[in-house]
């Protein structure tokens, strides 16, 4: 082996170490974008409501899906910005929120959307499922944040 290997080593791993926080600083950036462009279609929809008559139950479930993904890319850009500061392993924790957030904005979605005609076929199965998936998450992350706390730091 040569003498200049760990030299060589040490600087792909620098250079990989670069282009992974080039990609979180993009991803992080892409994400602030989206939130802004969410937070004006709320607001833009929270005046549609004010404004006048409407639907407003629709428009409401639409507001709150809304307001849950602008949640979920908050979660996400939280997410980047640990991986950014510590490059240490990430917690599968914030993820876990970001899928239980997801599960319960499509179970929004979905009672919505059946609020004149259920069916147990296909929306049922559905929302048992999503309701099994939140509580597997659930139960993972509270697993999860037992586990990291009995752990010796």
């Amino acid at each position: 082996m040569p003498a200049d290997s760990g030299g060589f080593v040490a600087r792909v791993g620098r250079v990989i170490e670069i282009a992974e926080d080039t990609i979180h600083v993009v991803v992080a950036a892409l994400l602030a974008v989206l939130a802004i462009v969410l937070i004006i279609d709320t607001v833009r929809q929270i005046a549609t409501v004010l404004a006048g008559p409407s639907h407003a139950p629709a428009i409401l479930v639409a507001i709150l899906d809304e307001t849950l993904l602008l949640f979920i890319v908050a979660e996400l850009l939280h997410t980047v910005a640990i991986a950014l500061l510590h490059h240490d392993a990430l917690s599968p924790e914030p993820f876990l929120v970001v899928g239980m957030v997801a599960a319960i904005r499509r179970v929004l979605v979905v009672t919505a959307e059946s609020e004149h005609e259920f069916r147990w076929d296909q929306q049922g199965m559905e929302l048992m499922i999503l309701t099994g998936l939140i509580l597997v998450m659930a139960i993972t992350a509270l697993v999860w944040r037992h586990a990291s706390k009995a752990a010796p730091a």
